[in-house]
């Protein structure tokens, strides 16, 4: 499915590479034809760009020869030429009813979508593809039936995908399927049909459910490895415990454990950096992003939490250093596209191509190769440079020769050495050192992070020091204090500014940054000074 005016993009070429390794026969629906600026040449050229792609992602001849519909979802119509599909549209904006404006695209799925290839009768075969747990029925495994039956209360075996055998054997609870959005009890599975079933406790993706006479496990397509790897820890700073209600390391682990029950892309082992187990963990995902999202679900679950900053995850492949690298697709208007190309550059970033967006009036495309160490944090800078007018998508490519350390990015900090609420005073004679992160009232203390130093090293300041009282009348005791707004860290900003010796304090109200270790002396020991 194709915007018939963009062509495909990074997200495009991720799903379609998948689909086409596993040997599934193309159908391409290029959407939003009702729009003025969509034309036929557009659509033949999109279809070209498709082409191209699917051979660059090694598609084979059959796959090749691909089937185009022309949609157009909002108005209801999906027809199998442009010029049927023009038709469709001018009878639905005159006021006629379109009774079999969606008949083309059903009936190209049904001659393109093969039935089900395994037999009803014989043994039971299932490859997990997504799991969840519920509160009630524990671990509930998702997949297509290969061949064969399942009813409840039937006993079945969840064989490895490594071929080390039986991981574990059940009995099936419970059958679930789905009508439309809502999920239904069924008493039997038949062969094609997709369900969850209940009653597993270790049994997880690329697992093959079975009856006991099968030996071998179904074939499987490979799962992406982690990128990215962040600690998660419990807070220690001073202000702890003032927010959230889940706030011990059991805890922690338990709902990260929850949480790798239910997504296959994160994994979990604790960390190598504490001594004492369960305080901290590592958690290993696919990209900033993902933490992100995970953090902020756990954060609204009443979590307090010390998070370290994001760190790819290199491979040695033959003695030599490699690192993820990611393919980025940005659109950008004309005024802007140098200041994006300087930025990416920096990151180590390789263009690819440069060509003006079609139909999109003086907006230009780039494509980039880039590290995905150099990616992160730079939505929000891309968000500033662009003053919110850029459309920036990213994809896993693969992982490349180790491209040399980045440049300086971000400046030394404005680091508390104090406790207590800030002093508008205090603030009002510390602005000209660099940005400041807090306003007059914010609580800080020892070792945390309070702005941005404008020059490169980090710089210790009082934010909490008040003007002493006197009783001798002077000219300046009058001046008003007048500071520049803060700057406000978002989670997302968080995550991609904290430098290696830095954490993220996370609380339910407050996104905190900090020091790792808060005190002065110590902080100049870990650095040999």
């Amino acid at each position: 499915l194709v915007d018939a005016l963009e062509g495909p993009l990074a997200q495009t070429k991720f799903v379609v590479s998948k689909a086409l390794q596993r040997g599934l026969q193309p159908l391409l629906v290029l959407n939003k034809v009702d729009r003025d600026s969509v034309t036929l040449e557009r659509c033949d050229e999109v279809e070209g760009e498709l082409f191209e792609l699917f051979a660059g992602l090694g598609a084979t001849d059959k796959q090749l020869d691909f089937r185009t519909i022309y949609a157009s979802a909002r108005e209801g119509v999906a027809a199998s030429s442009w010029d049927r599909a023009q038709d469709l549209l001018k009878r639905k904006a005159a006021g006629e009813v379109i009774a079999d404006g969606m008949t083309d695209l059903l009936n190209a799925i049904i001659q393109h979508v093969p039935a089900p290839a395994g037999d009803s009768n014989d043994e039971f075969r299932m490859l997990v593809t997504m799991m969840e747990r519920d509160a009630f029925m524990g671990r509930l495994v998702t997949g297509r039936v290969f061949s064969g039956t399942l009813k409840v209360g039937d006993r079945v075996q969840a064989l490895m995908c490594t071929g080390e055998g039986k991981r574990e054997e059940a009995r099936i609870t419970k059958i679930f399927t789905r009508h439309g959005m809502a999920k239904v009890s069924i008493e039997e599975a038949r062969t094609g049909d997709i369900v969850s079933i209940a009653g597993f406790t270790n049994c997880t993706v690329t697992d093959t459910v079975s009856s006991f006479l099968v030996e071998e496990q179904l074939p499987i397509s490979p799962i992406d490895p982690p990128t990215v790897k962040m600690t998660f820890g419990v807070n220690d700073s001073p202000l702890a415990g003032q927010d959230g209600s889940q706030l011990t390391g059991s805890k922690l682990g338990d709902r990260l454990k929850a949480e790798v029950e239910s997504n296959v892309s994160i994994t979990l082992n604790n960390s190598p950096d504490v001594k004492k187990a369960g305080d901290a963990y590592e958690v290993q995902g696919r990209g900033e992003l993902q933490m992100g999202v995970l953090i902020e679900t756990m954060r609204r679950e009443g979590f307090e939490m010390s998070v370290s900053p994001p760190q790819v995850m290199y491979k040695d492949i033959n003695g030599v250093r490699h690192e993820p690298m990611e393919e980025v697709m940005i659109q950008v208007e004309e005024q802007h596209v140098g200041a994006v190309i300087e930025a990416l550059s920096l990151r180590k970033g390789e263009m690819q191509d440069m060509a003006p967006a079609a139909g999109e009036g003086g907006r230009t495309r780039l494509v980039f190769k880039c590290p995905s160490r150099g990616l992160i944090g730079y939505n929000s800078t891309f968000a500033y440079t662009t003053s919110g007018s850029g459309i920036l998508t990213r994809s896993f490519l693969g992982y490349e020769e180790f491209k040399g350390p980045l440049d300086q990015l971000k400046k030394g900090s404005l680091i508390s050495m104090a406790k207590g609420p800030c002093t508008g005073y205090s603030l009002m004679a510390l602005e000209p050192r660099g940005t400041l992160f807090v306003e007059p009232g914010t609580e800080v203390y020892t070792g945390m992070i309070v702005g941005e130093h404008s020059r490169d090293e980090d710089l210790e300041i009082n934010p909490t020091k008040e003007k002493k009282l006197t009783n001798v009348r002077n000219k300046g005791s009058e001046e008003q204090v007048r500071l520049t707004p803060p700057r406000r860290m978002t989670l997302e900003d968080a995550i991609g500014y904290v430098a290696s010796d830095e954490i993220i304090e996370i609380t339910p109200k407050v996104i905190r940054l900090r020091k790792r270790f808060l005190d002065s002396n110590e902080r100049k020991r870990q650095k040999g000074l």
